[in-house]
């Protein structure tokens, strides 16, 4: 890469940049020019990143760090001084951003309910789809009355299973939500594949009428478990359909504005699945917690998650 090419391609960008925060400092930005500045931000930092590897110690290189420093102390400010804190994000950036996704949210929870019932329907014709999925060893341990997550009792202490299955869930989550980079394909491939695979896991300990046993289990963390991915994948399809929908805004906003608010909603979902880690390691597999109190604990929790992502007393700004 010739430097003097690139400055010159790039310099114009960063006279608007350098604009805009000087819009900002004064306060007289408006929301739509907030947003540009938010994107030509992402690319100053991007340059700034390439110029101090490729071209150090140089002019553009000088400039481009002071412009990353003035944009982080700016947009990391609001209005009055005060440094957007967890509250403020937990209480409006992550509810706006997730009302913003309902219908992309509600399209991935078609496709997994449709999977879901697809998995178990051939599942239930042919047992030996779920047998596949769990492999000899699990289709034995049902054959003898057991469900393989006994052994998450027995075998693995809590504290290493709850941080394996929240670790587990969050890869989950992280590969619907970087699905949007696929055109929303790759959110829709796990909604797809989530959803047969549980109906077929249901199915096929039906078959050894072993699925209530299942359900127990299932019933103190995989309400809002469901509830997590289809909602981390709804935020992936979100910036899928800003890539390929045509609106009457500049594609360029657009998917700047997706992926600002896919960002948003995977940061706070994320805390919920380290919640969910310690249900599942340690509750839902206690044989000494009745089924009762696991499916209590099961709806309370996706009471709490819902009520906290759409916040009822949140307004939103005229």
């Amino acid at each position: 890469m010739d430097y003097a090419r690139f400055v010159d391609q790039r310099t114009a960008a960063w006279d608007g940049f350098e604009s805009r925060l000087d819009e900002a400092r004064a306060g007289r930005l408006s929301h739509g020019a907030l947003e540009e500045l938010a994107f030509l931000y992402r690319q100053v930092l991007h340059d700034h990143a390439l110029v101090r590897h490729r071209f150090p110690r140089t002019g553009a290189a000088r400039r481009l760090e002071r412009l990353a420093l003035d944009g982080t102390r700016t947009l990391g400010v609001e209005r009055g001084g005060h440094v957007m804190g967890p509250y403020r994000f937990l209480t409006e950036a992550f509810p706006r951003a997730f009302r913003r996704h309902l219908g992309s949210c509600g399209a991935v929870a078609l496709v997994f309910v449709s999977s879901l019932l697809l998995g178990f329907s051939l599942t239930t014709l042919r047992p030996a789809i779920g047998a596949a999925l769990l492999g000899p060893e699990r289709v034995e341990g049902l054959r003898e009355g057991h469900l393989w997550t006994e052994s998450l009792v027995s075998s693995i202490p809590p504290a290493v299973s709850s941080s394996f299955i929240a670790t587990n869930n969050m890869g989950v989550a992280l590969m619907g939500w970087a699905g949007g980079a696929l055109a929303g394909l790759g959110a829709l491939y796990i909604a797809l594949l989530n959803g047969f695979v549980l109906g077929a896991i249901v199915a096929v300990t039906w078959h050894f009428s072993m699925a209530s046993n299942l359900l127990e289990f299932v019933s103190a963390h995989g309400p809002l478990e469901l509830t997590l991915i289809v909602v981390t994948a709804g935020a992936g399809l979100g910036m899928g359909q800003a890539l390929v929908a045509a609106t009457d805004r500049p594609r360029r906003k657009a998917v700047a504005d997706a992926a600002r608010d896919a960002l948003v909603i995977l940061l706070g979902c994320l805390p919920w699945f380290v919640l969910l880690g310690l249900v599942e390691g340690g509750i839902s597999p206690s044989p000494s917690v009745a089924w009762p109190l696991k499916l209590a604990l099961g709806l309370g929790l996706e009471a709490c998650f819902l009520t906290f992502a759409w916040n009822p007393f949140l307004k939103e700004p005229r």
